[in-house]
């Protein structure tokens, strides 16, 4: 704009001296032509100038569009390529770190035992898988440190360097995950031999002593109290109760507990029967109980209302799992939610179980699983799972002392949790002695029993330890 003004100004000027001095017009006018093209030309420059200073600066293109192929041209060697392909590959974390390898052969046993042995396939095998998943070197996967100290840091999921199982995790580190089990399990569980058999309650309970005996004994072991709680609720034989306590009071225990809970799950049908002939005699196991009273539809509605009602005011911390468990069982009662039941039962159920196992699976990294506290883990579910066994044999012979209907005590084994498994084992090792007895329905009483009292310890421990 400047420029144009001065050609006016100039032009305007010129006009006047030709007007005025007619004799001097030629001379003139060749002054003004070169005036005019020098000012033309410093026109162009000041509009080029002022042009750069306004034009804004290109921002660099995103991804691969617009990038310009010479910088791989120029520098591009064969060697580099294989280089870089190497360093980027696994082959190197094998190489800076061998446990990645003891930890996916780790990975392979659990598998096999899921496949070929059928050991809680349903959630072992996720768990392997998760395994696998989380120690293949350079997959950054899943992230331990996103979670340290027992909270989410959140800033690293805003950054966009979290990988799949970060994800995945906040399902189990948030308690959705167990939590929907549960409303799964519900309305998988007939409380009805509970109801007509309260008495059944006590044996439930008595399983349960298994937890907190050997909450203590992880204290004498060295463990702190969340350490030694979560270690002890491996004795519920309750997997999601199990998962659901660790990844409140100690997360970076999740992966251990997790595998030993629901190893000994499995193993149920294999450590039970030996402490059930221990400690009965074999008149005891031939004890025949009559046949439970029939159950109206009213008490099996009103049954799930009332305990969520008592358990949550008396303990709140144990609301989430008994609120979801009653929730699952009232859909199934209540006659009115048959496709909600359906739901949870199949669909729902098999879908977070398979997020579940993943996500459980991918915190067993090597840094948490290759050390002396996971074997201590191990020693001690067994110990637990025993402890769990026996305390309910032990309170049906102390209750048969006091009864005129006498008790089988194989019952009382049925108290840890393990939902029918347990049920079905003083079943089996009752027909041993009197093929005549049918003890299924009369073990589900504590059987169903332990899923509550599992639920309650987990909460009394939550309640008394500050997270």
């Amino acid at each position: 704009m400047k420029s144009l003004k001065l050609y006016f100004s100039l032009l305007l000027s010129t006009v006047m001296l030709a007007v005025a001095q007619p004799a001097m017009a030629q001379d003139v006018e060749a002054v003004v032509d070169n005036a005019v093209a020098e000012l033309a030309e410093a026109a162009q420059v000041a509009e080029a100038t002022e042009a750069a200073e306004v034009a804004p600066v290109a921002a660099p293109a995103a991804g691969s569009q617009g990038r310009d192929n010479s910088a791989i041209d120029d520098s591009f060697s064969v060697g580099k390529a294989l280089e870089d392909f190497v360093n980027q590959s696994g082959f190197k974390g094998f190489a800076k770190d061998w446990r990645f390898a003891v930890m996916i052969l780790i990975a392979f046993v659990l598998l096999y035992l899921a496949i070929v042995k059928k050991f809680e396939p349903l959630l072992l095998m996720p768990i392997a898988f998760g395994m696998l998943l989380t120690n293949l070197p350079g997959a950054d996967m899943f992230h331990s440190e996103f979670f340290a100290g027992g909270h989410v840091h959140w800033e690293n999921f805003a950054l966009g360097s979290a990988g799949l199982l970060d994800y995945l995790y906040l399902g189990v580190k948030l308690g959705i995950y167990p939590c929907l089990i549960f409303i799964g399990v519900g309305a998988m569980t007939d409380f009805a031999p509970l109801i007509a058999n309260p008495k059944s309650l006590l044996l439930g309970a008595a399983a349960q002593i298994g937890i907190f005996a050997t909450f203590l004994g992880a204290l004498a072991l060295g463990f702190n109290y969340w350490e030694s709680g979560s270690i002890g609720i491996i004795g519920g034989a309750d997997g999601p109760t199990a998962i659901y306590l660790t990844s409140k009071l100690a997360p970076h225990l999740l992966g251990p507990i997790a595998v030993a809970a629901y190893s000994y799950m499995a193993l149920v049908p294999v450590i039970q029967p030996p402490i059930m002939k221990l400690l009965t005699t074999e008149k005891e196991r031939k004890i025949e109980m009559k046949q439970l009273r029939s159950v109206s539809q009213r008490e099996k509605i009103i049954f799930p209302i009332v305990i969520t009602v008592i358990i949550a005011i008396l303990l709140p911390s144990a609301a989430p799992l008994i609120g979801c468990l009653m929730l699952g069982n009232l859909m199934k009662e209540c006659g009115v939610t048959e496709r909600l039941s359906k739901t949870v039962q199949n669909e729902l159920m098999n879908i977070v179980t398979i997020f579940l196992g993943i996500s459980v699976g991918a915190t067993t990294t090597a840094d948490a699983f290759l050390n002396w506290q996971t074997l201590g883990i191990l020693l001690l579910g067994v110990v637990a799972f025993s402890f769990g066994s026996a305390s309910g044999v032990l309170l049906a012979k102390l209750m048969n002392l006091f009864s005129k209907e006498k008790i089988n005590p194989l019952i009382g084994s049925a108290g840890v949790s393990a939902v029918p498994m347990a049920a079905r084992v003083s079943q089996s090792v009752g027909q041993q002695y009197n093929p005549g007895n049918f003890l299924l329905m009369h073990a589900m009483g504590p059987n169903v029993a332990g899923v509550i009292g599992s639920a309650v310890a987990a909460g009394i421990l939550l309640a008394f330890l500050p997270m």
